[in-house]
């Protein structure tokens, strides 16, 4: 944890921005697998973290914004609980340790609730996304679980939207620590491409770099030679000589801050000259990105000057034809790039999304794009210091896609698809790192995993 200085002070800004009412912010709690006592691996809820900062099941935060005090809910260990999983701290204790004054049981959170409802208190909650959570909230507030997200505070979501898009410094170094595992983990990864060996080999590895060195993986890993599926989570193929392999992973810090990255390396060592110039292409849309990226400019604009950026270059080599930007304002470039630039990145991968995505990556002066592509672009606001994102452009050549683009005749004006049609077994690239905005630029976090050509094939040497 930090300080528990730093949670008093998340509290006490929350409860100013929000001016009255009661807030309740759920833990999670444990989730069986396949039986009560075998449970999955617990993740607490990234709200209660920030808020609270306790990493373990059980518990429940209120802050009053009226009254300006704050409780923990939970139940002390009995003694068959110690014999099992060993002494834990009192509840009043893991309360103290980070400045919480006040503490109780579970049976008088339902106390609490219900007389704050009863003075006519208004009662804010976030959207659940745990089925546990929805029937504890349903049980407290009398909302059909059904309905919570549709009566979920708005206020509450953008007050800690305005709190946590902006990093402080405790925050980036634990996203710095999480890179640093990540540069090993892609490393280990791009080093093992070597024909013969099992995706799930190399899967299994790199996650147990990332549980070795903080709270494991911050998303299931993506590793595949089949990498025109964008969120390929299959790793049950032999890799084969010539073909690309994609890894997209990344790891979490032990206070569960995240990193996630992207590499392509050529399974055996050298890319093809016709695996070099789509590699090339997606580099330079990256290389631009992060030159573009600066406080003050739209995320959504850079997204689209980086679909230029790859309109342009597949037009270079005969895939695409005809006026780039116009190309682009048709949406033809989505093809090859259909999903955003990237999304914002903290205590969640995509961070805060369970808040839902239009209040996290769109305000009142930026919009969603409903048009195919860029409308899965999860991050399009301006961009200011302290904001985390992550920067992934890719060309991907999706069979079924191009086949039915081509019998609808979808952007044939832009698109040649008889030398398109000479990629179908390509697979895709993508190729992400992590942008930390500055106060004049950006600077990518963590040692840069190598991503320059030469750079790569070396690491199968």
């Amino acid at each position: 944890m930090f300080d528990k200085h730093v949670y008093s002070a998340r509290r006490n800004q929350l409860r100013q921005k929000m001016g009255s009412g009661v807030i309740l912010i759920p833990g999670n709690v444990e989730s069986p697998l396949n039986y009560t006592d075998n449970t999955y691996h617990f993740r607490q809820d990234s709200t209660f973290l920030y808020l609270f900062g306790l990493d373990m099941p059980g518990l429940f935060g209120i802050i009053d914004a009226n009254t300006g005090n704050d409780t923990i809910f939970g139940e002390d260990i009995t003694m068959e609980d110690i014999i099992w999983i060993g002494t834990k701290p009192s509840i009043s204790e893991l309360a103290a340790s980070v400045g919480v004054a006040h503490s109780s049981t579970v049976k008088a959170l339902f106390t609490e609730v219900t007389n704050q409802k009863n003075k006519g208190v208004n009662i804010h909650f976030l959207p659940p996304y745990r089925a546990e959570n929805k029937l504890l909230l349903q049980e407290l507030t009398g909302i059909q679980a059904s309905q919570l997200s549709t009566h979920a505070s708005i206020e509450l979501i953008k007050s800690l939207v305005s709190m946590r898009s902006a990093k402080d410094s405790l925050e980036i170094a634990e996203i710095e620590k999480a890179c640093e595992t990540g540069y090993q983990m892609h490393v280990t990864a791009m080093k093992m491409a070597k024909p013969g060996v099992m995706e799930h080999e190399i899967a299994g590895i790199i996650e147990g770099i990332a549980l070795a060195h903080g709270a494991g993986t911050s998303f299931p890993i993506i590793l595949t030679q089949n990498g025109q599926t964008l969120h390929n989570h299959d790793h049950s193929y032999k890799l084969e000589k010539g073909r690309l392999m994609i890894t997209d992973a990344g790891a979490e810090s032990n206070l569960h801050y995240a990193s996630d990255f992207t590499r392509v390396v050529p399974v055996g060592g050298q890319f093809t000259q016709k695996q070099l110039e789509i590699y090339n292409i997606v580099l330079n849309a990256n290389n631009t990105a992060t030159s573009l990226i600066k406080p003050g400019e739209t995320f959504l604009s850079i997204h689209l000057k980086v679909a230029e950026v790859i309109a342009t270059g597949l037009k270079e080599i005969g895939l695409m034809k005809g006026d780039v930007q116009e190309a682009v304002a048709n949406g033809a470039h989505a093809l090859f790039f259909p999903h955003g630039l990237g999304h914002m990145m903290g205590l969640d991968v995509h961070d805060m999304e369970d808040y839902g995505q239009i209040h996290v990556g769109y305000d009142d002066e930026i919009r969603p794009v409903k048009q195919f592509g860029t409308a899965y672009l999860r991050f399009g606001r301006r961009l200011q210091k302290d904001f985390v994102i992550t920067n992934e452009p890719g060309i991907y050549f999706i069979p079924a896609l191009i086949e039915q683009w081509g019998a609808e005749k979808a952007n044939h004006s832009f698109i040649n698809f008889d030398q398109v049609n000479k990629y179908l077994d390509f697979g895709g690239i993508r190729l992400e790192d992590d942008i930390l905005v500055t106060e004049t630029g950006s600077r990518i976090l963590g040692n840069r995993i190598p991503i320059n050509p030469d750079e790569v094939e070396l690491l199968q040497l």
